[in-house]
């Protein structure tokens, strides 16, 4: 099948979806347990935080526009240092890959199938993803496009219908009453957009990878509402002291909003099969990315085979974690430490690269900032 360059519609659907995962349920966790009251101003700051941390990733790849990160690391930091930090980061991304099933798996059998064992249910997900991670650049993008509409307008109108449950009195005073924990759930909730780190490797497939920095903005900002939206909805109708007793406030919230007229008086199910929708996207672009990224570090030509190959090691890590609680921790901090590592990485390399005055040609050659 003949390539066909990326358009600025299909990254920011791939953007869309790799930020919308499995941590929407319990996201409104972290703000409310920094901040309280000021929940949804630290996801606001944590999306600024995050955006800034994806536009260095969107600048620094337009720099090399025909350069994967690999490639583009060596040509500034050398060859044996640059894939020894993105080998770190291809087992992180693992991790992260089996992190999101093993949740999404503790959802299902809490909520929907009580009596299917954990394993069945992680595995299933992991085949999935396994299998569509297959696909090549284009129908990873198609795939991206026909889902994303499933994610994106259910989960509005979810929001909007439960705000009439609200009590504009949660969610006052605007800047809460913890601060201590600000920084610490800051990071938290931006750490959620980690996925978004595909831009990456798709800007060299884009037509105009120039205009990485726009797909990134217009994809931040979708999914940055949205999650402040959720937590304005979560916290204005359960109040933040309620918030942190629950596990996944976000289901919650569906399980006490209803369609006009009664049509359907709880929207848990719906939301579930919406989650659904959005855990399979965000474990596509996950395994994808890791793949990818331990094809080009080891050079391979074929990633095709590194999905199957993979898949046992990251079923084993998804099943790690003895129980829910220690799953949630070690998510937690592996996710802080992780996107912390990768973003210090990110800014470390585009300064270096203005530094040395060097930037990629569209044929992939270095060349000179005054060439």
């Amino acid at each position: 099948m003949k390539q066909v360059p990326l358009t600025k519609p299909q990254v920011i659907a791939i953007l869309i979806n790799s930020i919308i995962g499995a941590g929407i349920l319990p996201m409104p966790l972290f703000p409310v347990r920094a901040a309280g009251h000021g929940a949804p101003l630290v996801t606001v700051l944590a999306f600024v935080f995050a955006y800034a941390a994806l536009a260095c990733m969107a600048l620094l790849s337009s720099r090399f526009p025909k350069d994967n990160f690999v490639t583009l690391s060596e040509k500034v930091i050398g060859k044996w240092p640059a894939r020894f930090f993105t080998f770190v980061f291809a087992c992180y991304l693992g991790m992260l890959t089996a992190f999101t099933s093993r949740e999404f798996g503790e959802v299902v059998i809490t909520t929907v199938l009580k009596s299917t064992p954990l394993e069945v249910t992680v595995i299933l997900m992991l085949v999935l993803g396994a299998v569509a991670a297959r696909s090549d650049i284009n129908t990873f993008a198609y795939m991206h496009m026909f889902y994303v509409p499933f994610v994106v307008i259910p989960a509005w109108l979810i929001v909007f219908l439960s705000l009439k449950n609200a009590e504009p009195l949660n969610l006052l005073p605007i800047w809460g009453n913890e601060s201590e924990s600000w920084l610490a759930g800051i990071i938290a909730v931006a750490s959620l957009t980690q996925a978004s780190f595909i831009i990456t490797l798709v800007v060299p497939y884009m037509q105009q990878p120039e205009k990485a920095l726009r797909t990134v903005s217009i994809s931040m900002l979708v999914t940055g509402t949205l999650y402040v939206a959720i937590v304005v909805a979560c916290v204005g109708v359960f109040g933040p002291e309620e918030i942190k007793v629950l596990l996944w406030p976000t289901l919650e919230l569906g399980k006490i909003t209803s369609l006009p007229a009664n049509v359907l008086e709880r929207l848990d199910a719906a939301f579930l099969a919406l989650w659904l929708t959005s855990v399979f996207t965000n474990i596509l672009s996950t395994y994808f990315f890791t793949v990818n990224a331990f094809a080009n570090v080891f050079r391979l030509k074929d990633y095709r085979f590194l999905t199957m190959f993979l898949l046992p090691f990251v079923f084993v890590l998804a099943m790690q974690p003895r129980s829910i609680v220690q799953m949630y921790t070690k998510i937690y901090v592996i996710g802080r430490i992780g996107y912390l590592y990768m973003v210090s990485y990110t800014v470390i390399v585009f300064l270096i690269a203005i530094m040395r005055g060097i930037r990629g040609r569209k044929d992939g050659q270095l060349l000179p900032e005054n060439g």
